[in-house]
């Protein structure tokens, strides 16, 4: 299967404050920490950093958390 999104993809999902706007930095496919995060990321279950437009904080969240903007 084809990965939905590549690095530089324009990207939305949802938090808590509301829809939030952001660029996918990578694909991650083995776990890895951010900030105090653990995220548990594998080539069968990857995630996907991104940066937010707004704040330019950086966050994972798996493929079906996101959309393209």
């Amino acid at each position: 299967m084809a990965d939905p999104f590549k690095p530089g993809d324009k990207v939305q999902w949802q938090s808590a404050q509301g829809t939030v706007h952001g660029t996918v930095k990578k694909k991650l496919t083995a776990p890895t920490d951010i900030k105090e995060h653990h995220v548990a990321a594998s080539p069968e279950h990857p995630e996907y950093l991104v940066v937010s437009d707004k704040t330019g904080a950086e966050a994972a969240h798996k493929a079906e958390a996101l959309s393209k903007a």
